[in-house]
């Protein structure tokens, strides 16, 4: 069974035993009989969904609820209310203390079935989600595995980005995505050889050709998936160094030929370069950073977005302050850590 077992608590024999029937041949079940014993369950079981009753002797299914909803591993489990208890009032009380349904004695076996498979469902989902991002991340990270000294360029570029797409009137699933999928614009780089990738110094013609290579490879990787996520990342990596005037790699593709998706991430990811300090130079000042992006308007850049980026520089560095801070903090933890590892 794909799911971890549902955690079935009342203090009557009886109603478990209703319970028990409906559900059996579908799911893995668990009982208790008290408060307390649903506590215990839940630490060893770890269930993927509870019914809980209200009325019990010695701590009702409220107080149950809260102290889940306040550990931090049993949170997340959602909660269904099962009670004889109808009035209003006590239902708002329910979904106050985190519980996500209700389901009134006597119950009915095609909605108690009903409802435990939506709210399952709605679990799986939720893991799903959880795992998607986390492939996200990872691959974001991969493309700068060995390239230790962008820090959280991705993701502060990625929220510009998000920004910019907002202001071009973007709906907010599709910023969202484009979020998303902006922390992968450089995946490819995995593929680029550490003598190239971590050069101190300027490359040359050869290493130049073979760091360009890292959309195409990019591209290549998460093309591979028909997710709406993945091919909107894999636009993004095979054409975030294209240029406006043609002049960019690795098709030179021109003006509106160039997917906006990339033409969006492309003026982020530039800003953000320039805005930090590399092995190879400092960081610009942003008053000679926005004059330099103001020359590129109509070469490198869509003039058009560039002006909408420029409506947005409050905000744009606003999400700056905030991520140096929160590197700046990553980088203190871990030299915490390493400190008290000696």
């Amino acid at each position: 069974m794909p799911y971890r077992p549902i955690l079935v608590v009342d203090d009557e024999s009886a109603n478990l035993a209703e319970l028990r029937q409906i559900l059996k041949d579908d799911y893995r079940l668990v009982f208790a009989r008290s408060g307390a014993e649903a506590l215990e369950a839940v630490s060893k079981h770890n269930p993927s969904l509870i019914l809980l009753d209200i009325q019990m002797p010695d701590m009702d299914g409220y107080e149950v609820c809260r102290r889940l909803k306040s550990n931090t591993t049993s949170e997340a489990i959602p909660v269904i209310f099962v009670t004889s208890l109808s009035e209003r009032g006590n239902e708002e009380a329910g979904f106050a203390t985190g519980c996500v349904d209700y389901l009134t004695k006597p119950v009915s076996a095609g909605i108690v079935r009903a409802r435990v498979r939506t709210h399952l469902s709605l679990v799986l989902s939720s893991q799903l989600e959880r795992s998607h991002r986390d492939a996200i991340f990872m691959l974001g990270e991969a493309g700068h595995y060995n390239d230790n000294d962008t820090g959280v360029h991705i993701w502060r570029m990625a929220a510009y980005s998000r920004a910019l797409a907002k202001k071009l009137g973007w709906s907010v699933q599709q910023c969202e995505l484009l979020e998303m999928a902006a922390a992968m614009h450089d995946t490819g780089k995995i593929g680029i050889p550490d003598r190239v990738l971590r050069k101190p110094g300027k490359l040359d013609a050869d290493e130049w050709r073979i760091m360009q290579s890292h959309a195409q490879i990019g591209y290549d990787i998460l093309s591979k998936s028909d997710a709406p996520l993945f091919k909107l990342a894999a636009e993004i990596a095979l054409n975030h160094h294209e240029k406006w005037d043609g002049s960019g790699y690795p098709n030179g593709l021109d003006r509106e030929n160039i997917p906006e998706s990339a033409r969006i991430v492309a003026i982020a990811d530039v800003f953000d370069a320039l805005a930090m300090n590399r092995p190879y130079k400092d960081a610009w000042p942003l008053e000679k950073i926005l004059d330099f992006m103001s020359e590129s308007a109509g070469q490198h850049f869509d003039s058009q977005i560039l002006a909408a980026f420029m409506s947005v520089l409050p905000e744009i560095l606003q999400l700056k302050t905030e991520w140096n801070l929160r590197e700046t903090h990553d980088q203190a933890n871990n030299m915490s850590c390493t400190v008290e590892s000696f």
